[in-house]
């Protein structure tokens, strides 16, 4: 395992550097998007070489996908944990757990980035099959209906949108109405 200096002597595992490095690239990704990214200035942003960037992460394009899944896997573990609390409501539980106050705005952006460089063949599978893994997930743990998968995966778009441009205070509403956030009527 690689060691490289903290600051007052302290020392940062390769697996530290790394995961520091994702989330610089989550901000600078969500920001900018996939071609407008700077691995330059994300390695600046975290103290490290642009060369050390590319041997933990291999192309841009790889540290795109790195920081897509990131963001994959937090939801998907927001989502684990909430079924869990309430296995017989699991998705309404999974549905309020998708939200600003548990992801950042930079994570909801980063998922959207995805969607957008899915013109590139790579980045589309990638980015689809992860998108597939977590409906997958959702219709597993849930044991809902296509019917209520359908809804809550349209639901949770519109909120990575509001979260992107703000979409409820423009319509002059403080917050999602709960019809749209809840499940268990659905």
């Amino acid at each position: 395992m690689t060691l490289e200096r903290k600051g007052s002597g302290q020392r940062r595992t390769a697996e530290e550097r790394r995961a520091q490095i994702l989330e610089a690239a989550i901000s600078e990704f969500a920001a900018r998007g996939l071609r407008g990214a700077s691995v330059e200035d994300l390695a600046a942003s975290v103290g490290v070489s642009q060369p050390y960037v590319y041997r933990l992460f291999g192309t841009k394009r790889d540290l795109f996908l790195a920081a897509t899944g990131r963001v994959c896997d937090r939801v998907q573990e927001a989502f684990r944990q909430a079924a869990e609390t309430d296995p017989k409501n699991a998705l309404e539980e999974m549905g309020r757990s998708y939200n600003l106050s548990r992801f950042r705005r930079e994570d909801m952006l980063m998922l959207l980035q995805g969607f957008a460089a899915a013109d590139d063949p790579e980045v589309r599978e990638a980015v689809g099959e992860r998108y597939a893994g977590l409906w997958r997930f959702v219709q597993d743990a849930s044991g809902a209906s296509e019917e209520e998968v359908w809804h809550f995966f349209a639901t949770g778009m519109l909120l990575t949108v509001d979260a992107a441009i703000g979409l409820m205070p423009r319509l002059g509403k403080k917050a999602w109405p709960k019809e749209f956030t809840t499940q268990a009527e659905r």
